[in-house]
Formats: structure tokens, C-alpha cells, sequence
């Protein structure tokens, strides 16, 4: 059980970087980065402040932040008033953003249907099961490790 599941740690780096790949190429069609991808992504379901975005996207709030300025200097993005809290201001698309970010899905639609060719839909839906589950029992985990360090 233990090598399997490394093993399968190891495939799903490999995947993980060659979907990096791939979504780095289709950004830069559209003359973004996957990183603004992402975060234009983010903000599109509701404007946020840059800490939840980034959050959500699991990584650091000054790296977003970074992208977010370039964002809105590009004009892709906007910071709005807060009203829940003045010093933090929310990170919204601009009708710029949200055609770029639609260009960039339209592609990545496309490519979705080339990379998934000949893998039936079920074989794709217990993939995304168990993947799932691995990411809940890992985080489940962690939190548990991490209130053990806590406790010493």
C-alpha cells in the first residue's frame, strides 16, 4: 500500500508539471502567464481581497498580490472599495480581464478535449474520486501533525 501510493505521489507530480506546461503554453497565446490565469480565474466567480485569492490558490499572499498589481496596471483587473474592511481592498476583473480570461478557457477547452481523447468519462470521474479523498486524508493528516508539533 505504502510504495503504491508513493508511486502514485510521484505520477501525479509528473502530471501536475506537465499541466504546468501545458497551461504556461496556453496563457502565453494569449500573452498572460498561468499565474494571472489562475488569479484572473479566482476573482472572476466574485471580486476578493488578495489574501483569500490567494488562499484559495494555496500559495503566498505577496506573490498574488505581485500578480495582481501587474493585473490591474495591464488593466485586466481592478481594486474596488471593501466595505467589510477599508485597508483591504477587493481584486475584480475589468471587461478586459474577463475576455482574456475567456479566450484563455476557450483554449484550454479545446486542449481538454485533446489531452482527455480515448479516456472514458468514467475512468476521468474515479481518477477526480480518489484524488480527492487523498487530498482530504493528506490534509486531515497534516492538520493532525501539525497539532502534535504544537503540543510538544
Amino acid at each position: 500500500m505504502a510504495e503504491e501510493l508513493a508511486l502514485l505521489v510521484a505520477d501525479v507530480y509528473e502530471a501536475a508539471g506537465a499541466l504546468r506546461r501545458a497551461g504556461e503554453a496556453l496563457a502565453r497565446e494569449e500573452g498572460q502567464t498561468q499565474a494571472r490565469w489562475q488569479l484572473m480565474s479566482v476573482v472572476s466567480e466574485e471580486p476578493m481581497p488578495v489574501a483569500r485569492a490567494a488562499r484559495r490558490l494555496g500559495v503566498a499572499r505577496q506573490g498574488v498580490q505581485r500578480i495582481a498589481n501587474e493585473l490591474v496596471h495591464d488593466g485586466l483587473a481592478e481594486f474596488r472599495n471593501n466595505p467589510d474592511h477599508r485597508t483591504s481592498p477587493l481584486l475584480a476583473l475589468t471587461d478586459a480581464g474577463q475576455r482574456a480570461l475567456s479566450a484563455i478557457t476557450a483554449r484550454a477547452a479545446a486542449a481538454h478535449q485533446a489531452i482527455g481523447e480515448g479516456v472514458p468519462e468514467s475512468d476521468l470521474a474515479a481518477v477526480r474520486a480518489v484524488l480527492q479523498r487523498l487530498t482530504r486524508q493528506t490534509d486531515d493528516w497534516t492538520d493532525a501533525a501539525s497539532t502534535r508539533e504544537d503540543d510538544a
